[in-house]
């Protein structure tokens, strides 16, 4: 039998598992109980509503849009951040966890006097066509806002740890920049900007306060599933409410084990 080197192992898992239990597991496991309560085909026409599809389509479209955006945006903010030393670098770097702090109807309150018609940017989108508030584009805004923290702060470590002398050799080399960054840069921060992505878009989706002030919540075109949700639990349909939440669970967990799938057959491959 292996003696480990660290004591104190049944002690931390046995209180690892008990607050994940008390946190995750059993609030989970009230979900599936509550909307058990429904037959199979009430159940199977309240997830699958015209109204309930359209904002499943909405919720998850947008929340990857956000993901996507946040991981090229993210990326330059944290490349930034860590290579190169400039003037208000400090304040610049606490900016981006503003989203952390900040209550989320405030973000919401704050981007729609911005992008309505008459607000300081809604004023030169408007003459050109570009709803930016009771639009899915409000929704992709915000969600992007709330879940931008996510890629930089996972990348920023990483890119930290690597270092320069990887891009100083490749160059010295002749590689170009791009070269340097495709085939050298790129694949050692992979799995980092795949888990930042990930957490961005697990953020994304289970928004409320802020898309509920910038998208109208206009049925079948700009409501988001949270608010399907809050529907039903306005009217005490708990089992209802729970058999919506219980399918972005289930999307959410599995889109978000894809991405971690393929981080880890990335570091693999990288190997």
């Amino acid at each position: 039998m292996t003696r480990r080197n660290i004591p104190g192992f049944k002690t931390t898992m046995g209180a690892t598992l008990a607050w994940l239990a008390l946190l995750v597991l059993i609030p989970l496991s009230r979900l599936v109980t509550t909307s058990s309560g429904l037959s199979g085909s009430d159940f199977w026409k309240t997830v699958w509503s015209p109204q309930a599809v359209a904002a499943y389509e909405l919720t998850f479209g947008a929340a990857f849009v956000a993901a996507l955006a946040n991981g090229a945006i993210g990326l330059l903010i944290a490349w930034v951040l860590v290579r190169y030393s400039f003037p208000g670098k400090n304040l610049v770097n606490s900016l981006i966890d503003i989203p952390f702090a900040l209550p989320t109807a405030v973000a919401g309150l704050t981007y729609g006097s911005l992008y309505a018609p008459h607000g300081w940017i809604g004023r030169f989108l408007s003459p050109l066509g570009i709803e930016a508030v009771h639009s899915r584009l409000a929704v992709c805004i915000v969600l992007t806002f709330v879940s931008l923290p996510f890629v930089v702060r996972t990348l920023q470590p990483v890119l930290e740890d690597l270092g320069t002398e990887s891009e100083e050799a490749a160059q010295s080399l002749g590689a170009s920049r791009w070269q340097t960054f495709r085939h050298v840069l790129f694949p050692s921060i992979l799995p980092a900007l795949l888990t930042g992505i990930a957490l961005a878009f697990a953020r994304a989706v289970g928004e409320y306060g802020s898309v509920v002030f910038v998208s109208g919540n206009i049925p079948m075109k700009t409501q988001i599933a949270p608010v399907v949700i809050m529907g039903h639990l306005e009217a005490f349909e708990f089992d209802r409410a729970s058999a919506v939440a219980l399918v972005l669970l289930v999307a959410s967990f599995a889109m978000n084990g894809g991405i971690n799938v393929l981080a880890r057959w990335s570091r693999r491959h990288e190997r």
